[in-house]
């Protein structure tokens, strides 16, 4: 995991475009080592789920809005190196309904996420107009946000539709920085769809 975590360290900052999946064997250790470390997280009790962000409706640089659902934040010493990392996906056979179950279900999947080094905090957002769903995490490390991300894919790749994966590590920036000042374009000009992890406003 070192090794990996230095190469992509070693990449001039931002540079996430293009970025596949980590082979299996590296992917499936780092999940299973995230649910014992969840396991003692939970615990200690130092994961929590405030509500002060749930319901907040953000749009996106590709036209589109999504609404957070649930806000997961890992107790932690305080962050070092801050980014944000925007991961999306859309999921394979899920409508109407079965959105509502997903998001029920979702909460199961924290072990899959929490115990990864160096996570700060997530905000889970229910899908857009498009079926995309994202999510929003702050990380201590764009390194370990990338790593994590990849190791992601993996497990993703199981239940999304085929290239929708996608995520996006945005190194020296901290969630409510991005939240609260907003990043990317603004006002209304025509939305572009590479744009999907930009927030330009609250709606």
């Amino acid at each position: 995991m070192k090794r990996i975590e230095a190469e992509i360290a070693a990449r001039p900052p931002g540079a996430t475009d293009g970025q596949g999946p980590l082979p299996r064997r590296v992917a499936a250790p780092a999940v299973l080592r995230c649910v014992a470390a969840t396991a003692r997280l939970l615990a200690r009790r130092r994961l929590h789920l405030p509500r002060e962000r749930v319901g907040l409706r953000l749009r996106f640089g590709d036209g589109t809005s999504a609404r957070v659902y649930r806000e997961t934040v890992v107790g932690t010493a305080p962050v070092e190196r801050p980014c944000v990392l925007v991961v999306g996906f859309r999921l394979r056979a899920v409508r109407g309904l079965g959105h509502a179950l997903f998001r029920w279900e979702s909460l199961l999947n924290t072990p899959l996420f929490a115990g990864f080094p160096g996570l700060v905090s997530k905000l889970w957002f229910a899908h857009d107009e498009h079926g995309v769903y994202r999510g929003l995490y702050e990380w201590d490390g764009p390194d370990r946000a990338e790593y994590y991300a990849r190791c992601l894919w993996r497990v993703l790749e199981l239940v999304c539709v085929p290239g929708t994966i996608h995520y996006q590590v945005l190194p020296g920036l901290c969630r409510d920085e991005l939240l609260d000042r907003w990043h990317g374009p603004h006002g209304s000009g025509p939305a572009r769809a590479a744009a999907w992890w930009q927030v330009t406003g609250h709606g």
